[in-house]
Protein backbone atom coordinates (compact mmCIF):
# COMPACT_ATOMS: atom_id res chain seq x y z
CA UNK A 1 0.00 0.00 0.00
CA UNK A 2 1.12 3.12 -0.48
CA UNK A 3 1.96 5.31 2.55
CA UNK A 4 -0.18 8.19 3.58
CA UNK A 5 1.24 11.31 5.62
CA UNK A 6 1.36 11.19 8.88
CA UNK A 7 2.46 15.14 9.51
CA UNK A 8 0.21 15.69 13.00
CA UNK A 9 -1.01 19.32 13.83
CA UNK A 10 0.88 21.31 16.29
CA UNK A 11 0.36 21.09 19.83
CA UNK A 12 -2.37 23.92 20.83
CA UNK A 13 -1.88 25.18 24.32
CA UNK A 14 -5.29 25.45 24.95
CA UNK A 15 -5.86 21.95 24.92
CA UNK A 16 -3.75 20.89 27.56
CA UNK A 17 -2.15 17.42 29.19
CA UNK A 18 -4.49 17.87 31.54
CA UNK A 19 -7.62 18.66 29.90
CA UNK A 20 -6.98 15.98 27.95
CA UNK A 21 -7.90 13.76 30.51
CA UNK A 22 -10.14 15.52 31.76
CA UNK A 23 -12.22 14.30 29.06
CA UNK A 24 -12.37 11.17 30.28
CA UNK A 25 -14.34 11.84 32.74
CA UNK A 26 -16.79 13.15 31.47
CA UNK A 27 -17.72 10.58 29.28
CA UNK A 28 -16.84 8.05 32.04
CA UNK A 29 -19.73 10.23 33.91
CA UNK A 30 -22.23 10.06 31.02
CA UNK A 31 -21.66 6.00 30.50
CA UNK A 32 -22.38 5.21 34.26
CA UNK A 33 -25.85 7.33 34.13
CA UNK A 34 -27.02 5.57 31.06
CA UNK A 35 -25.96 2.31 32.32
CA UNK A 36 -28.47 2.04 35.13
CA UNK A 37 -30.99 2.04 31.81
CA UNK A 38 -29.66 -0.55 29.99
CA UNK A 39 -32.09 -3.52 28.61
CA UNK A 40 -34.64 -1.37 30.32
CA UNK A 41 -36.51 -0.07 27.22
CA UNK A 42 -36.74 3.32 27.56
CA UNK A 43 -34.53 5.32 25.06
CA UNK A 44 -35.36 8.44 26.28
CA UNK A 45 -34.93 7.87 30.15
CA UNK A 46 -31.30 6.51 28.92
CA UNK A 47 -30.54 9.31 26.60
CA UNK A 48 -31.70 11.98 29.34
CA UNK A 49 -29.47 10.47 32.15
CA UNK A 50 -26.49 10.41 30.27
CA UNK A 51 -27.05 14.05 28.91
CA UNK A 52 -27.18 15.23 32.92
CA UNK A 53 -24.17 13.56 34.02
CA UNK A 54 -22.19 14.66 30.91
CA UNK A 55 -23.20 18.51 31.61
CA UNK A 56 -22.60 18.02 35.56
CA UNK A 57 -19.37 16.49 34.57
CA UNK A 58 -18.55 19.37 31.67
CA UNK A 59 -19.25 22.40 34.60
CA UNK A 60 -16.40 20.63 36.91
CA UNK A 61 -13.93 21.61 34.08
CA UNK A 62 -11.66 25.11 33.81
CA UNK A 63 -12.62 25.97 30.89
CA UNK A 64 -14.96 28.54 28.95
CA UNK A 65 -16.49 25.52 26.54
CA UNK A 66 -19.26 25.96 23.72
CA UNK A 67 -21.52 22.79 22.25
CA UNK A 68 -20.63 23.09 18.08
CA UNK A 69 -22.30 19.27 18.02
CA UNK A 70 -24.66 18.63 20.20
CA UNK A 71 -28.61 16.98 21.02
CA UNK A 72 -31.55 18.91 21.25
CA UNK A 73 -30.48 21.31 18.31
CA UNK A 74 -34.41 21.68 17.53
CA UNK A 75 -36.07 22.43 20.93
CA UNK A 76 -32.95 23.57 23.10
CA UNK A 77 -33.70 21.79 26.04
CA UNK A 78 -33.35 19.81 27.91
CA UNK A 79 -30.57 18.59 25.74
CA UNK A 80 -26.94 19.79 25.32
CA UNK A 81 -28.18 21.71 22.40
CA UNK A 82 -26.15 23.46 20.01
CA UNK A 83 -24.64 26.94 21.36
CA UNK A 84 -24.85 25.91 24.52
CA UNK A 85 -21.90 27.09 27.44
CA UNK A 86 -20.26 24.38 29.37
CA UNK A 87 -17.79 25.04 31.60
CA UNK A 88 -16.67 26.11 35.42
CA UNK A 89 -14.62 29.63 33.70
CA UNK A 90 -16.96 30.99 31.41
CA UNK A 91 -15.17 34.12 29.61
CA UNK A 92 -11.51 33.36 31.68
CA UNK A 93 -10.67 29.92 30.86
CA UNK A 94 -9.53 28.37 27.36
CA UNK A 95 -12.18 28.73 25.08
CA UNK A 96 -12.56 25.49 23.60
CA UNK A 97 -15.47 24.10 21.11
CA UNK A 98 -16.85 20.70 21.82
CA UNK A 99 -18.64 18.04 19.22
CA UNK A 100 -20.48 15.34 21.64
CA UNK A 101 -22.90 12.49 21.92
CA UNK A 102 -23.78 11.59 25.54
CA UNK A 103 -25.24 8.18 24.09
CA UNK A 104 -24.42 7.24 20.85
CA UNK A 105 -26.99 4.37 20.62
CA UNK A 106 -29.79 4.89 22.45
CA UNK A 107 -32.13 2.39 21.04
CA UNK A 108 -29.30 -0.05 21.43
CA UNK A 109 -28.66 0.69 25.31
CA UNK A 110 -32.63 0.40 25.61
CA UNK A 111 -31.92 -3.24 24.26
CA UNK A 112 -28.50 -4.10 25.90
CA UNK A 113 -27.25 -4.61 22.31
CA UNK A 114 -23.66 -3.82 21.92
CA UNK A 115 -21.68 -1.05 20.98
CA UNK A 116 -23.15 1.45 22.57
CA UNK A 117 -21.08 4.17 24.04
CA UNK A 118 -20.71 7.94 25.43
CA UNK A 119 -18.22 9.88 22.97
CA UNK A 120 -17.38 13.56 22.89
CA UNK A 121 -14.55 15.57 20.46
CA UNK A 122 -12.75 19.17 21.93
CA UNK A 123 -10.54 21.45 19.63
CA UNK A 124 -9.99 25.00 19.68
CA UNK A 125 -12.60 27.30 18.62
CA UNK A 126 -13.25 27.02 15.50
CA UNK A 127 -11.88 23.57 14.69
CA UNK A 128 -15.08 21.62 14.30
CA UNK A 129 -17.30 21.66 11.89
CA UNK A 130 -20.76 23.12 13.14
CA UNK A 131 -22.87 20.76 11.83
CA UNK A 132 -26.77 20.85 12.15
CA UNK A 133 -28.69 17.62 13.58
CA UNK A 134 -29.29 16.24 9.80
CA UNK A 135 -28.30 13.44 7.61
CA UNK A 136 -24.40 12.87 6.23
CA UNK A 137 -23.57 10.64 3.49
CA UNK A 138 -19.83 8.76 5.28
CA UNK A 139 -17.30 6.89 3.47
CA UNK A 140 -14.38 5.78 5.69
CA UNK A 141 -11.26 3.97 5.09
CA UNK A 142 -8.14 3.21 7.42
CA UNK A 143 -4.52 4.56 7.74
CA UNK A 144 -2.31 3.16 5.07
CA UNK A 145 -3.33 4.16 2.05
CA UNK A 146 -2.69 7.18 -0.48
CA UNK A 147 -4.28 10.45 0.21
CA UNK A 148 -7.73 10.02 -1.92
CA UNK A 149 -8.19 6.82 -2.81
CA UNK A 150 -11.95 7.23 -1.70
CA UNK A 151 -14.22 9.49 -3.01
CA UNK A 152 -17.80 10.27 -2.27
CA UNK A 153 -18.22 11.41 -6.57
CA UNK A 154 -17.07 8.03 -7.18
CA UNK A 155 -19.44 4.56 -7.04
CA UNK A 156 -19.70 2.09 -4.39
CA UNK A 157 -18.10 -0.04 -6.53
CA UNK A 158 -15.19 2.41 -7.85
CA UNK A 159 -14.45 2.96 -3.97
CA UNK A 160 -14.44 -0.46 -3.05
CA UNK A 161 -12.06 -1.81 -6.42
CA UNK A 162 -9.60 1.24 -5.24
CA UNK A 163 -8.95 -0.04 -1.74
CA UNK A 164 -8.80 -3.51 -3.25
CA UNK A 165 -6.10 -2.58 -5.91
CA UNK A 166 -4.24 -0.61 -3.22
CA UNK A 167 -4.32 -3.75 -0.66
CA UNK A 168 -3.37 -6.05 -3.35
CA UNK A 169 -6.94 -8.25 -3.17
CA UNK A 170 -9.74 -8.70 -4.73
CA UNK A 171 -13.04 -7.08 -4.88
CA UNK A 172 -14.83 -9.61 -2.65
CA UNK A 173 -11.49 -9.76 -0.52
CA UNK A 174 -12.99 -6.06 1.33
CA UNK A 175 -15.03 -6.11 4.54
CA UNK A 176 -17.36 -2.77 4.64
CA UNK A 177 -19.58 -1.63 7.44
CA UNK A 178 -22.59 -0.69 6.38
CA UNK A 179 -25.48 0.74 9.14
CA UNK A 180 -28.37 -1.88 8.85
CA UNK A 181 -31.26 0.87 7.62
CA UNK A 182 -33.96 0.56 4.51
CA UNK A 183 -32.28 3.46 2.65
CA UNK A 184 -29.14 1.00 2.37
CA UNK A 185 -30.70 -1.33 -0.10
CA UNK A 186 -28.60 -0.10 -3.20
CA UNK A 187 -25.63 0.05 -0.76
CA UNK A 188 -25.84 -3.35 0.02
CA UNK A 189 -26.92 -4.73 -3.18
CA UNK A 190 -23.86 -3.39 -4.79
CA UNK A 191 -21.52 -4.78 -2.61
CA UNK A 192 -23.08 -7.97 -2.64
CA UNK A 193 -22.61 -8.05 -6.69
CA UNK A 194 -18.41 -7.71 -5.78
CA UNK A 195 -18.50 -10.45 -3.50
CA UNK A 196 -17.67 -8.08 -0.60
CA UNK A 197 -18.19 -8.77 3.07
CA UNK A 198 -20.68 -6.83 4.50
CA UNK A 199 -20.21 -5.78 8.33
CA UNK A 200 -23.78 -4.62 9.22
CA UNK A 201 -24.05 -2.82 12.34
CA UNK A 202 -27.85 -1.48 14.00
CA UNK A 203 -26.37 1.11 15.61
CA UNK A 204 -23.82 3.24 16.64
CA UNK A 205 -21.53 4.19 13.20
CA UNK A 206 -19.01 5.91 15.10
CA UNK A 207 -17.78 2.73 16.19
CA UNK A 208 -18.38 1.79 12.81
CA UNK A 209 -16.32 4.33 11.02
CA UNK A 210 -13.72 3.82 13.84
CA UNK A 211 -13.40 0.02 12.98
CA UNK A 212 -11.71 1.00 10.20
CA UNK A 213 -8.65 1.58 11.81
CA UNK A 214 -8.49 -1.26 13.98
CA UNK A 215 -6.92 -3.99 11.72
CA UNK A 216 -8.82 -6.82 14.10
CA UNK A 217 -11.82 -6.40 13.23
CA UNK A 218 -11.31 -6.87 9.71
CA UNK A 219 -12.99 -4.12 8.12
CA UNK A 220 -11.50 -2.13 5.41
CA UNK A 221 -14.57 0.28 4.50
CA UNK A 222 -17.22 2.38 6.25
CA UNK A 223 -20.25 3.39 3.46
CA UNK A 224 -23.43 4.83 4.32
CA UNK A 225 -25.93 7.49 5.67
CA UNK A 226 -25.93 8.18 9.60
CA UNK A 227 -26.14 11.10 11.58
CA UNK A 228 -23.92 14.46 10.56
CA UNK A 229 -23.07 15.44 14.32
CA UNK A 230 -21.05 11.25 14.62
CA UNK A 231 -19.67 11.62 11.18
CA UNK A 232 -17.71 14.88 13.21
CA UNK A 233 -17.15 12.95 16.18
CA UNK A 234 -15.80 9.77 13.84
CA UNK A 235 -13.93 12.56 11.94
CA UNK A 236 -12.03 13.57 15.08
CA UNK A 237 -10.92 10.28 15.91
CA UNK A 238 -9.60 9.84 13.25
CA UNK A 239 -7.21 12.91 12.78
CA UNK A 240 -5.77 11.56 16.24
CA UNK A 241 -5.41 7.64 15.27
CA UNK A 242 -5.06 8.05 10.66
CA UNK A 243 -7.15 7.06 7.87
CA UNK A 244 -9.19 9.01 5.33
CA UNK A 245 -13.30 10.50 5.92
CA UNK A 246 -15.37 12.13 3.42
CA UNK A 247 -18.65 13.49 4.54
CA UNK A 248 -21.46 15.00 2.93
CA UNK A 249 -24.77 16.52 4.39
CA UNK A 250 -27.98 15.54 3.23
CA UNK A 251 -31.15 17.68 3.40
CA UNK A 252 -34.88 16.16 3.76
CA UNK A 253 -36.79 19.72 3.28
CA UNK A 254 -35.97 22.98 3.02
CA UNK A 255 -36.20 23.44 7.00
CA UNK A 256 -33.00 21.58 7.10
CA UNK A 257 -31.24 23.43 4.48
CA UNK A 258 -32.69 26.71 6.45
CA UNK A 259 -31.11 25.27 9.28
CA UNK A 260 -27.65 24.46 8.14
CA UNK A 261 -27.64 28.09 6.81
CA UNK A 262 -28.08 29.19 10.41
CA UNK A 263 -25.16 27.59 11.87
CA UNK A 264 -22.99 28.90 8.71
CA UNK A 265 -23.12 26.66 6.07
CA UNK A 266 -23.32 27.78 2.77
CA UNK A 267 -22.35 24.84 0.00
CA UNK A 268 -25.05 22.61 0.89
CA UNK A 269 -23.26 20.21 -1.87
CA UNK A 270 -19.77 20.37 0.01
CA UNK A 271 -17.59 17.39 0.32
CA UNK A 272 -15.99 17.15 2.86
CA UNK A 273 -12.88 15.94 4.22
CA UNK A 274 -11.08 14.69 7.66
CA UNK A 275 -9.51 18.31 8.44
CA UNK A 276 -12.29 20.46 7.47
CA UNK A 277 -14.53 18.45 9.88
CA UNK A 278 -12.20 18.35 12.65
CA UNK A 279 -8.91 20.66 12.18
CA UNK A 280 -5.55 22.06 13.66
CA UNK A 281 -5.14 19.75 17.12
CA UNK A 282 -7.82 17.64 18.72
CA UNK A 283 -8.80 15.60 21.41
CA UNK A 284 -11.30 12.14 21.17
CA UNK A 285 -12.73 10.23 24.38
CA UNK A 286 -15.05 7.68 24.37
CA UNK A 287 -16.56 5.41 27.11
CA UNK A 288 -18.63 2.36 26.34
CA UNK A 289 -22.27 1.82 27.91
CA UNK A 290 -22.64 -1.44 26.41
CA UNK A 291 -19.53 -3.87 25.41
CA UNK A 292 -18.62 -3.17 21.58
CA UNK A 293 -16.08 -3.88 19.43
CA UNK A 294 -14.34 -0.74 20.39
CA UNK A 295 -14.82 -0.79 24.53
CA UNK A 296 -16.33 -3.03 26.84
CA UNK A 297 -19.33 -1.68 28.95
CA UNK A 298 -19.75 -0.35 32.39
CA UNK A 299 -19.96 -3.36 34.56
CA UNK A 300 -20.82 -3.48 38.38
CA UNK A 301 -19.26 -5.76 40.72
CA UNK A 302 -20.72 -7.47 43.51
CA UNK A 303 -19.25 -4.89 46.17
CA UNK A 304 -20.92 -2.26 43.83
CA UNK A 305 -17.91 -0.83 42.39
CA UNK A 306 -18.43 0.36 38.81
CA UNK A 307 -15.65 -0.73 35.84
CA UNK A 308 -15.30 1.41 32.70
CA UNK A 309 -13.76 0.94 29.97
CA UNK A 310 -12.11 4.31 28.16
CA UNK A 311 -10.02 5.40 25.18
CA UNK A 312 -8.72 8.86 24.54
CA UNK A 313 -6.94 10.61 21.83
CA UNK A 314 -5.21 13.95 20.89
CA UNK A 315 -4.50 14.51 17.39
CA UNK A 316 -1.10 16.55 18.08
CA UNK A 317 0.46 13.83 19.78
CA UNK A 318 -1.10 10.88 17.98
CA UNK A 319 -1.12 9.77 21.97
CA UNK A 320 -3.91 7.41 22.17
CA UNK A 321 -4.23 6.36 25.97
CA UNK A 322 -6.92 2.94 27.26
CA UNK A 323 -8.45 3.49 30.73
CA UNK A 324 -9.66 1.10 33.05
CA UNK A 325 -11.64 2.78 35.54
CA UNK A 326 -13.16 2.10 39.01
CA UNK A 327 -15.93 3.97 40.32
CA UNK A 328 -16.47 3.77 44.54
CA UNK A 329 -18.77 6.53 44.80
CA UNK A 330 -22.51 5.99 44.75
CA UNK A 331 -23.69 7.54 41.50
Amino acid sequence: MSSQSTAKPAPSKVLDRVLVLEMVRVTEAAAIGAAKLIGRGDEKAADAAAVEAMRVAFNELYMDGTVVIGEGERDEAPMLYIGEKVGAAPDKGPKIDIALDPLEGTTITAKAGPNALAVLAAAEEGGLLNAPDVYMEKLAVGPGYAEGIIDLAKSVSENVKAVADAKGVAPCDITVCVLDRPRHADIIAELRGLGCGIHLIPDGDVAGVIAVTNEDTGIDLYMGTGGAPEGVLAAAALRCVGGQFKGRLLFRNEDEKARARKWGIEDLNKIYDLKELAKGDCIFAATGVTDGSLLKGVKVRKDGVMTTDSVVMRAASGTVRWVRGEHRNKH
